[in-house]
């Protein structure tokens, strides 16, 4: 019998949350079947069988935690017998339903129009969503009810789970109309619509019991646990300094409205980022990494786009940006931020980046301080464009301005290095018609 163990998935993974189980104890499974979704700390992933047999035990069940290398499942040959027969116990209540989570801003609307992206709600094929089950302890049996429940459990399928957790549904309470009386997601949105919106509470995934004063505690997903070390690590290891320059953006507000009339879809991040390809290829010196006892000069240009998706950060690659014209670099941006907000990245698709570039101007953030994605030497934060006064041609006049601000580390670069680059970056953005050369 052959134990199947938690996969390392990213380069930065250290444990993974079992999103949901396709296969169950019995199922025979080939090489290469998809035996579980995996939440890690970058995306949600597939759980592949190395070898066939029999799936006679499930060690981890769904919303647990496990290490990387340690087991959680077993395969065999023949049947399971006994124990490993039956059906995984639930998580506990507060461990994270990842299945139906995605990671930065909540509403859902268009404003993310540059490197920060909305992220729409996961689909699921509804035969494969309702196929799992999850058992739930049934409440106390009334006389007017006529719920099906098994052995004192009521069934419910993970998704009607989790979408009952998101609205602080008390799923007990719900008729199921699936095979043997189980709850299934249109149980629970039947709920909702027939409920008093005044009666449906919207308590966070995995929130533990409010307190006295009404506050929760609401547990962190794989993904925003990474951030938090991440960001403590570079914060406490590496010594920041910051430089802010002022770009006149009048032209490059020109350029991308000749460029979009034209039917081509440019953003201004896409402007930004194909500068700071082009000014990283004229000072070499930036692109490197800090290795305690050696800089590593990469020989590749590549641009990591700061993307917030409801389940957190996430830095995608756009890689040798410096060799793309600006419509390639436009593509490929927008189909990293749809990934990512889908959390279909794969782990090529968020590593080997070289220089980060950080957008919160379309929230009307006009200067930031970025904290650097280490191991990269530097991250550059974008404002927004604002219309201000400023000296032009010796007169006073209404000019568009945008803020940019360069974090680096100490250890790497030199202040006047920094400075040089954030020079030479300026002065593409002024002059936009040299990206296009």
């Amino acid at each position: 019998m052959a134990e199947i163990t938690m996969p390392r998935l990213s380069d930065t993974m250290e444990e993974g949350t079992i999103a949901s189980w396709l296969k169950q104890p019995g199922d025979e499974v080939k090489k290469g079947d998809v035996l579980a979704q995996i939440e890690t700390d970058k995306a949600t992933m597939d759980l592949t069988a190395f070898e066939s047999g029999t799936l006679q035990e499930i060690l981890a069940p769904e919303g647990s935690t496990v290490a990387i290398g340690k087991p959680v499942a077993r395969l065999g040959s023949g049947a399971p017998s006994g124990k490993a027969a039956s059906a995984p116990k639930p998580a506990e209540a507060t461990a994270p339903p990842a299945a139906e989570e995605t990671d930065s801003q909540q509403p859902k609307t268009k404003q993310q129009q540059e490197n920060v992206a909305e992220a729409p709600e996961p689909t699921a094929e509804q035969p494969k969503e309702e196929a799992e089950e999850t058992i739930l302890p049934a409440p106390p049996v009334e006389p007017e009810t006529d719920r099906a429940a098994t052995n004192g459990k009521l069934r419910a399928s993970p998704v009607a789970r989790h979408l009952a957790a998101e609205h602080g549904i008390d799923i007990t309470r719900i008729q199921g109309s699936g095979p043997q009386g189980r709850v299934i997601r249109a149980d629970v949105e039947a709920a909702l619509a027939a409920a008093p919106e005044s009666a449906q509470p919207r308590a966070p995934q995995s929130a533990a019991p409010q307190s006295d004063d009404g506050d929760e505690r609401v547990s962190l997903s794989q993904m925003r646990r990474t951030i938090a070390r991440r960001m403590a690590e570079s914060t406490r290891t590496v010594p920041h300094f910051f430089l802010t320059a002022t770009v006149d953006a009048v032209e490059l507000v020109k350029l991308r409205k000749q460029i979009v009339e034209q039917g081509v879809k440019v953003s201004f991040n896409d402007l930004v980022i194909k500068a700071v390809a082009a000014a990283l290829r004229k000072m070499p010196e930036v692109n490197v990494s800090f290795a305690e006892d050696a800089l590593i000069q990469h020989q590749h240009i590549n641009i990591g786009i700061a993307v917030a998706t409801e389940r957190g950060l996430i830095v995608p690659v756009l890689r040798d940006a410096d060799q793309k014209p600006l419509s390639a670099i436009a593509a490929e941006a927008r189909d990293l931020a749809e990934r990512a907000n889908a959390g279909k990245l794969q782990p090529p698709d968020y590593s080997g980046g070289t220089f980060t570039v950080s957008n919160l101007g379309m929230f009307g953030i006009e200067q930031f301080n970025a904290v650097i994605n280490t191991p990269e030497a530097a991250i550059l934060a974008v404002g927004a464009i604002a219309r201000e006064p400023a000296e032009h041609d010796g007169e006073v006049a209404l000019r568009e301005r945008m803020r940019l601000t360069l974090s680096v580390d100490h250890r790497a670069l030199d202040g006047a290095t920094g400075a040089r680059y954030l020079q030479a970056l300026k002065e593409l953005l002024e002059k936009p018609l040299l990206l296009l050369v």
